[in-house]
């Protein structure tokens, strides 16, 4: 594996960024982990909320340089990143893992009442599977059409959530990765601690949503992950197919979401542009 040149290190005495073709706002650089400092920052985020129009005038020239963008929550109960628990030597990489292999071992695993395939009974025993599959995994949906540019999809779905009352005081965030998919491994996002510990792997995934749907890295809390997407399932059947999936990555999603189970989740998904997803 390459790795890419972090060029974050340079912000320190260029705080603006003009060496590296940008006109950043004040911000900070971002190099707290687990384990005590990490060895260069991990992301720059701004001291300001995020704005509309931020994320259009930064993501290009960042991305030139070697940077993504990302929108960082600073005001939920945990804090922003620098208290988020964040454990970069603990990741593997994203490319070295199997997105559907990733996703049917998720789907197989023995969890009671929060394996994915099972939905729990009022009894708290594991109920039957859930409709309309059963305990095999039932293998990947279709690749779904492009109705945007997912960059152009991305910077509107930053701007939605900019003015959001449950993403409390977003910041714009830099982060040193070749694949917007990428990003929660490249800072070593640990918030879906309780369902993986490796989040390489749940990014293996992101690449293959990057690739059948159009999907990028928008936005990180704590313990939530937004993904907007350019090419959502257009169809109930297509949807069906996705939301096991979903519910493979994040079975707190339709385990713990309105009642209705996997169907009513697949109803959502239907010509959805944001996907959100919470870890207990």
């Amino acid at each position: 594996m390459a790795t890419l040149p972090n060029p974050l290190p340079s912000l320190a005495t260029d705080p603006s960024g003009r060496s590296l073709g940008l006109r950043l706002p004040p911000g900070r650089l971002v190099d707290a982990t687990d384990d005590g400092p990490w060895h260069e920052p991990l992301l720059w985020h701004a001291d300001k909320q995020a704005a509309p129009g931020t994320w259009a005038a930064l993501g290009a020239p960042a991305a030139r340089a070697g940077l993504l963008p990302v929108l960082v929550e600073l005001g939920g109960s945990q804090g922003g990143p620098e208290n988020w628990e964040l454990l970069p030597g603990e990741m593997s990489y994203p490319g070295d893992h199997d997105p559907e292999e990733v996703l049917a071992e998720y789907w197989g695993d023995e969890g009671g009442e929060d394996e994915p395939g099972a939905e729990a009974g009022s009894d708290g025993e594991p109920a039957e599977p859930l409709e309309p599959f059963g305990a095999a995994w039932p293998g990947l949906a279709p690749a779904g059409a492009l109705t945007a540019d997912p960059g152009t999809r991305a910077a509107r779905v930053a701007d939605s959530l900019a003015g959001a009352t449950w993403l409390k005081d977003a910041r714009l965030a830099l982060v040193p990765s070749r694949r917007s998919a990428d990003i929660p491994a490249a800072i070593g996002w640990t918030g879906p601690l309780n369902h993986e510990n490796d989040v390489a792997r749940l990014c293996a995934v992101l690449r293959s949503w990057e690739d059948r749907f159009g999907i990028r890295v928008v936005a990180l809390g704590f313990d939530v992950l937004v993904v907007s997407v350019a090419a959502p399932p257009s169809t109930l059947a297509d949807a069906e197919a996705l939301a096991a999936e979903h519910c493979a990555f994040c079975p707190d999603n339709v385990a713990q979401g309105e009642p209705g189970g996997l169907r009513a989740y697949a109803e959502k998904l239907v010509d959805e542009q944001i996907w959100t997803f919470w870890w207990d």
